[in-house]
């Protein structure tokens, strides 16, 4: 999705040390105040090390850095303070904090080195030795010895106790050019050199290699001048203490460099010795590679390598050629001449530009090697053999790094992009320097950098920017020549898009005026004012911020927003600048948060807004949308973070289809939310956090900032470094997809077999539609082992049952005759549907998760048996049957699946198990005029027995109409609730048929339960006459004490055995939270819905309850009101009528069946009728708009991102000319809407034609709602 491809963490600038471990080779050096760990391969960032993981708060830079080749431990050092990490032994590449060491006296550290558990320092006083002790279970380091000043040390460590073996040192003493031997056991020895002293360097023979073996006795040499000679010295034979020159190596004398590449033929280079244990297993495995026979010249070098123990040694001159020289009889006793001969020499221009340090290292496979070169910081893949015989051609350049800048030690304070992200400035404390986006988002190149200022704005890619000084109060374009404006004191600088060649700039001023700033072509690049204006607002902003505009194009900056205003209440107002005539800034829309005390805030090109306020728990991350209506409030998403995990910052990006992503920014992570689809099958947020972008795993700087760039990728600044996040191929080879196709398969439009497709087509009366895709998934599989979709044409979703006639909304139910020419019906069929199901089981769809997947096969399954059915019911009865066959399919589904948790399985996982249908599905059955098929379809789909839990999952007392309808299922229940145990529990019923009165057939039962411990006791109890008042309270008392045992519905049987109705609903709805089984009984018990009971649970219940206040309110004979509720939030209309409820529920404005269900009961009878007139034609406008964008959301409108977007701005003003499903015309609007809105007077007016006359006097837009269905 996204990965990390480039890290800035600056150059080298002087040699570097290396770890050589199992799986990998890490190259190690300082920069800034920490150290760098890369691959040696890849030039991957392995891991930052910073002093203030040891010593927090120290910002002084790093001045020596020793690495422990055994112990794998890296030391560096700063002023008088000495840290270590090692690396750990369980986690690889893991390296945590070993030790510190503050020296006394103010000593400063001038060299280092650290070797087998043995820490060399030296200091401007002298050289001390420390040895690693553990104490108190803590790894302390004490002093050994101490000796005078050095500048360069390097130890000789032994494998065997210290203690029983000399130790030796080499150092400068006084005069750079004077080496100095220390041990600690022999006097001290003086080596004098002709040029500075610029490394020291051990070597051990072949010999002394071994575990037994100690050091002592053949200590060699090598020291390495200024000038690159280098100088081999070896112990004197009677003396084996001191040392002596036996060989100089000066690369000049006995090889001159060619001068081919027109560049100075001296070289900074210096001349490296190739350790014996890295280049011996090479020549190993190329000898052993090769037959006894081959004479080729270069196995023979290899074989002389190999036999005479020959040291090599390798340099790279100016000319970029490469030199591999060897020493002879280094290791040979007696000691004789030493002998110095090149091996090769490859052709000019191998490495280019020539480096100052090259080292050798393994590599994974054992014939090649791994080159690196710094600076500049380069890795090489060459073949050993190729290598040795000077081959230019053999040199494969793995990496690169940077070159040195000159602010790359500074840290980082922010961030500024260009509009569209394809430049971006980085700001640091001491100035900052511009980069421009290149290789699709992977990388970014060094443009051009700037002295301190304080505000800065970057153009044109990052190949232009321009600077403000407070002081001067001057900005400052970089151009040739350089172009001065002098402004006002200002508090913001930022650049706009232009459909100019350069962009525009704007600044805001400590006043809240916005000045607006062009840059003319002609004759040279030149700052021009064009315009200084306040924003039209009535009282100044709190804040004023730009728009993210990374989806503009230069074809539509005329169509999105530039600012944002917030103000003290947290009024959201997004502004345009208008040119022409009338040029000045225009709020194009307003979102009302009611947040104050915001941190911080961003805006995106496509109106989502994110506000960070301050909240007693912590800090309030909230994201609007700027669609504000009284349908919709804006806000989207709400996450509380505490205070322990601030945010720092903020920004936004969008895909190329207009979704948006937001980054959160904290200490050490980034967090990408991006908004998902809406859904009928999940119960998702809107906004999740759909990945993470963690550094604290490498790097320990606190993060400064982060940014969007152009093509999806992302920066990050830490301390002084940053890391570029670009997006994974689609196209490459084991990687995911790119974070923009994965939001896009989150949030986009969906293909038409997708399940929620389907499910919307069904419920909205496509059932010719859905049949159709059905058939072609079928064919789809058919014709190839692969599934591959074709998407339909749009004109397929506005079938001829819609555009022929004006049908009924129930025609496509019984039988149209257009349905029956489609040759999809003809081709769908059983056998056609259980194929497919079987092919979807064995081969599930990509981009479909297990619960969308387990979706879509039953809603192909249930259209297969709503197909066979249908022609009884009408479009109620057919969206319940259908939402109610889907219930049970999917539940038996997911009750078979062994890893559901309803399975008893020992795996749980999210499956979609649902307990009962939503309540817009029992709205639909109540509507119907077909509840006789209703209830026996339901009674059928529980296996003809209809248990207690199955009532209440279908809502059958809720839309169940006549109360003689309601006695029979009740009825029912209570026998099948009797015979549902083994052993027949009369307590399972007793609440049921107390409802219905039958106190004598309880008792009944009673007598046939003669295992019950409480037997004897019903039936003495149930023999008395609970018509008198003594038996009614006798069973109120015992009621009570059935409530303490908690035996609580057993104690609501009581109190109806006691005629106490009300506290027997207040326990189901209390104790037993079942709000239908009190509807159940209320209904049963008061013979009617007009009883106090009833109507106490609708007002105090349900009313509050999402899509059954609605159908609360047609209970409660209040049908202008059910009809009302659909579009006016229910808190205004119980403000409004004086209607008493408690704890008003959210709104429920986000489900399109919404307006299907609104569509039906407008019109139904006189009262909805009146109800409907209530409602303005504006409102119901917007309505359709909200139910437009809820549509989008779902992903299930259009297959064109823009086209909702395009809808969505469409204001009651403006004439309409889309076309909808019905085929007609949305009416147009022939005049402004009055703020009196004469539309709801003349709707008061009466019904029927005299609206219709009145509506047509008086000229205002009116909104037609059936065109839309």
């Amino acid at each position: 999705m996204l990965e990390l491809t480039r890290t800035f963490t600056g150059c080298p600038t002087g040699p570097l040390k290396y770890l050589v471990l199992p799986h990998a080779n890490l190259i190690v050096y300082p920069s800034a105040d920490a150290v760098v760990i890369l691959n040696a391969s890849s030039l991957s960032l392995v891991r930052v090390l910073a002093l203030r993981e040891v010593f927090p708060g120290t910002q002084q830079t790093v001045s020596c850095l020793a690495v422990d080749p055994a112990l794998k431990v890296i030391v560096v050092s700063t002023g008088t303070r000495i840290a270590a990490w090692s690396l750990s032994g369980v986690q690889s590449n893991i390296f945590r904090v070993h030790s510190s060491l503050i020296l006394r006296d103010g000593d400063p550290v001038t060299a280092l080195d650290c070797r087998a558990g043995l820490l060399a320092i030296g200091s401007q006083k002298g050289l001390s030795v420390f040895t690693l002790i553990l104490e108190n279970d803590l790894l302390t380091w004490t002093k050994k010895w101490f000796t005078g000043h050095v500048d360069l040390v390097d130890l000789r460590p032994s494998l065997t106790p210290m203690n029983a073996v000399p130790l030796r040192l080499v150092r400068s003493h006084f005069s750079p050019t004077l080496a100095y031997i220390a041990t600690t056991t022999t006097p001290n020895q003086v080596i004098s050199h002709p040029r500075p002293v610029s490394d020291v360097l051990w070597r051990y023979s072949s010999t002394s290699r071994g575990p037994l073996t100690t050091h002592s006795d053949d200590p060699v040499l090598y020291t390495v001048t200024s000038d690159s000679v280098l100088r081999i010295f070896l112990p004197v034979i009677d003396s084996p203490h001191r040392l002596q020159l036996h060989l100089a190596i000066d690369s000049f004398t006995s090889l001159m460099p060619s001068n081919n590449l027109g560049v100075s033929s001296y070289s900074t280079s210096k001349i490296m010795w190739l350790d014996k244990e890295i280049i011996g297993p090479v020549v190993k495995t190329l000898l052993e590679g090769s037959s006894v026979d081959n004479r080729d010249v270069e196995m023979e070098k290899l074989r002389e390598i190999d036999e005479e123990k020959l040291d090599l040694f390798i340099r790279v001159f100016g000319d970029g050629s490469l030199v591999f020289s060897a020493v002879a009889n280094i290791d040979r006793k007696p000691p004789t001449l030493l002998r110095h001969f090149i091996i090769s020499r490859s052709p000019p221009g191998a490495i280019y530009p020539s480096p100052s340090n090259i080292y050798i290292l393994p590599h994974a496979e054992l014939d090649r090697l791994t080159l690196v070169t710094s600076p500049p910081l380069r890795t090489f893949e060459v073949s050993a053999l190729s290598l040795l015989s000077g081959q230019a051609d053999s040199f494969l350049l793995c990496a690169a790094g940077l070159d040195k800048l000159p602010l790359q030690d500074s840290k980082i304070s922010h961030f500024v992009r260009t509009p569209a992200g394809r430049g971006v400035a980085v700001v640091r404390e001491s100035g900052g320097e511009t980069w421009m986006v290149t290789d699709s988002g992977a990388n970014l190149f060094q443009v051009k950098s700037w002295p301190s200022a304080d505000h800065v704005v970057v153009l044109d890619g990052g190949r232009l920017i321009a600077t403000y000084s407070a002081d001067h109060s001057e900005l400052l374009l970089h151009s040739n020549p350089p172009s001065v404006l002098t402004l006002p004191r200002i508090s913001a600088l930022f650049s706009a898009p232009s459909q100019s060649e350069h962009e525009s700039i704007v600044g805001v001023t400590d006043e809240m005026s916005i000045l607006h700033i062009h840059i003319s072509t002609t004759p040279c690049p030149t700052l021009v004012l064009h315009s200084c204006d306040a924003l039209p607002l009535p009282k100044r902003p709190k804040l004023i911020l730009p728009v993210d505009p990374m989806a503009w194009s230069g074809t539509t900056i005329s169509d999105y927003d530039h600012l944002l205003s917030i103000s003290d209440d947290g009024e959201l107002r997004f502004w345009i600048l208008e040119h022409g005539k009338s040029s000045g800034w225009r709020c194009t829309g307003k979102v009302r948060t009611g947040r104050t005390k915001f941190t911080n805030a961003r805006c995106s090109s496509a109106k989502k807004s994110v506000l960070v306020t301050r909240d007693a728990d912590g800090q309030e991350l909230t994201i609007w949308d700027s669609n504000e209506s009284e349908f919709a409030s804006g806000l989207e998403h709400r996450r509380i973070f505490s205070a322990a995990e601030p945010i720092h910052d903020l920004d936004w990006t969008s895909t190329p289809d207009n979704q948006s992503i937001l980054a959160v920014g904290f200490t050490h992570r980034v967090e990408l939310l991006c908004q998902q689809r809406k859904t009928y099958f999940d119960d998702d947020p809107g906004w999740v956090i759909y990945y993470k972008i963690e550094i604290g795993s490498f790097v320990p700087y606190p993060i400064s900032d982060s940014i969007w760039l152009a093509n999806g990728s992302f920066l990050v600044g830490a301390g002084h470094q940053m890391f570029l996040f670009s997006q994974t191929s689609s196209f490459a080879r084991d990687t995911s997809c790119s974070l923009f196709e994965s939001v896009a398969r989150s949030n986009g439009p969906l293909d038409d077999y997708h399940p929620q497709m389907l499910l919307q087509c069904l419920l909205w009366g496509k059932l010719s539609l859905v049949k159709r895709i059905i058939v072609k998934m079928a064919q789809s599989f058919q014709t190839s082992n692969q599934f591959r979709w074709k998407p339909l044409p749009i004109e397929e979703y506005y079938g001829k049952e819609w555009t022929t006639h004006r049908a009924k909304p129930y025609d496509f139910l019984v039988g149209s005759t257009n349905q029956g020419e489609l040759s999809e019906d003809q081709r769908f069929s059983r056998a056609l549907v259980e194929s497919l199901i079987e092919q979807l089981e064995t081969h599930p769809l990509s981009h479909l998760t297990p619960n969308e997947h387990a979706h879509l096969i039953v809603l192909i399954q249930t259209t297969l048996e709503i197909d066979e059915q249908r022609r009884a019911l009408d479009a109620d009865g057919f969206r319940y049957v259908l939402s109610m066959r889907s219930f049970y399919i999917l539940n038996r589904r997911i009750a078979s699946d062994p890893n559901s948790p309803q399975s008893g399985g020992d795996v749980a996982r999210k499956t979609g198990w649902r307990d009962r249908l939503r309540y817009r599905d029992m709205i639909w059955a109540f509507h119907s005029e077909s509840q006789d098929i209703l209830l026996n379809t339901s009674v059928a789909a529980c296996n003809g027995k209809m248990l207690w839990s199955d009532a209440r999952a279908l809502g059958v007392f809720i839309w169940l109409n006549s109360v003689d309808c309601n006695e029979v299922p009740h009825g029912n229940n209570c026998s099948n609730q009797y015979m549902s145990g083994d052993l027949r529990d009369p307590t399972a019923c007793s609440l049921f048929y107390f409802a219905l009165g039958k106190f004598k057939l309880v008792h009944g039962l009673w007598r046939q339960a003669v295992w019950h411990k409480e037997q004897a006791i019903m039936l003495k109890f149930l023999s008395n006459d609970f018509t008198k008042p003594r038996w009614k309270t006798a069973a109120l008392k015992n009621a009570y004490v059935l409530l303490s045992k908690q035996r609580f519905e057993y104690a609501a049987a009581f109190f109806l055995l006691g005629g106490s109705l009300k506290d027997a609903v207040s326990v189901c709805i209390k104790q037993l939270s079942d709000f239908q089984l009190a509807i159940a009984l209320a209904r049963v018990v008061e013979q009617g819905n007009d009883g106090p009971v009833f109507q106490g649970i609708l007002r105090n219940t349900v009313l509050p309850m999402a899509w059954l206040c609605s159908w609360a309110f047609w209970m409660l004979r209040r049908r202008d009101l059910s009809v009302r509720v659909l579009l006016t939030p229910l808190q205004d209309i119980v403000d409004a009528f004086g209607i008493s409820v408690k704890d008003v529920g959210e709104p429920y404005f986000d489900d399109p069946s919404l307006a299907l269900l609104f569509s039906q009961l407008r019109s139904k009878t006189l009262q909805t009728a009146t109800g409907t007139s209530e409602i303005s034609g504006k409102s119901e406008f917007n309505f359709v708009l909200q139910v437009a964008r809820v549509f989008c959301r779902m992903g299930s409108l259009t297959r064109d991102p823009f086209l909702l977007r395009r809808r969505s701005s469409i204001v009651i003003d403006m004439d309409i000319e889309s076309r909808t499903p019905s085929g007609q015309s949305t009416p147009k609007a022939r005049a402004t809407v009055r703020e009196e809105e004469p539309d709801r007077l003349a709707r008061k007016a009466g019904l029927g034609s005299l609206i219709k006359s009145a509506k047509h006097d008086i000229q205002v837009p009116e909104f037609d709602l059936n065109a839309f269905f």
